[in-house]
């Protein structure tokens, strides 16, 4: 008998969520957030793999995720793993980053998802208590702010950095594609739609998205599909709705994916945003 579980909590006002977990057998299909998303493992260990190689969060250590890094996840061993993680917008980040005469330092970037750093490790923890445990808006601010910057402080490289990278051939088509992907999400779109939009072959397609994205042109369709299903759920739509609204055949088809990607039911999703927020 599995003994996984999850709390979630989402703030009703902005890009701010957080999940609180155990997974023995939970297996995290690829997929990615639309959001800078920092864990700290508390009990076992985690393995996953993202910017095509292996890693794993044991006791102690942090995780840092760039908004739209693909990666997956799952129990490094029969234990299983518990850990927290926050999930930080890119505005909120911005916003605790603005330095006193209101100027703007650009965002980071995170080119190591696992971080061996107790101070890190502990300023997350208050943190994610904070925002879980119901403690006045005050309180989650500033702790919020202290945590963005330790993160950065401590953890990140360059700011800006990917916005640098020459814009190869390949690259160009990847864009292309994911231009055309992002305008009709829910499109049944083929390989030869895309192909025809970016102007190439349908194996260039996939070749250069899985280079330059690391997901599938599907897979990151049905990414696209979830992000608009998380919106209609914070938005009071009934499931059923959601499922029809975004894409997936049924209430049923859209919980699976859901759960596959995010570790929670839509059903847990929806019952976060109405937890006390202090």
């Amino acid at each position: 008998m599995t003994r996984d579980w999850s709390r979630y909590w989402r703030s009703p006002d902005r890009p701010l969520e957080a999940m609180h977990a155990h997974f023995e057998q939970h297996v995290y299909h690829r997929h990615s957030h639309d959001t800078y998303s920092f864990g700290v493992t508390e009990i076992g260990a985690q393995a996953f793999t993202c910017r095509g190689s292996a890693h794993t969060s044991a006791t102690g250590m942090v995780m840092a995720f760039n908004p739209d890094d693909p990666h997956d996840g799952h129990a490094a061993d029969r234990f299983g793993f518990t850990y927290r993680i926050v999930h930080i917008g890119p505005e909120v980040v911005a916003d605790a980053l603005e330095d006193t005469t209101g100027r703007r330092t650009g965002l980071p970037l995170f080119t190591d998802p696992v971080l061996d750093d107790p101070v890190l490790a502990h300023s997350l923890h208050a943190l994610h208590l904070a925002l879980l445990g119901g403690a006045s808006a005050l309180r989650r601010d500033e702790l919020l702010r202290a945590t963005v910057a330790a993160m950065v402080r401590r953890g990140s490289t360059t700011a800006g950095a990917s916005d640098r990278t020459p814009r190869t051939g390949a690259l160009l088509i990847a864009e292309r594609v994911r231009r055309r992907l992002d305008d009709s999400p829910l499109d049944d779109l083929t390989a030869t739609d895309l192909a025809t939009a970016a102007g190439c072959s349908r194996f260039m397609v996939y070749r250069a998205f899985q280079a330059a994205y690391g997901l599938a042109p599907s897979d990151y369709q049905r990414q696209l599909r979830l992000r608009t299903a998380r919106r209609l759920i914070a938005r009071g739509l009934s499931l059923g709705q959601v499922a029809a609204r975004s894409g997936f055949a049924d209430q049923s088809h859209l919980t699976r994916w859901f759960t596959r990607a995010y570790g929670v039911t839509p059903g847990t999703y929806r019952k976060a945003g109405l937890l006390p927020t202090g």
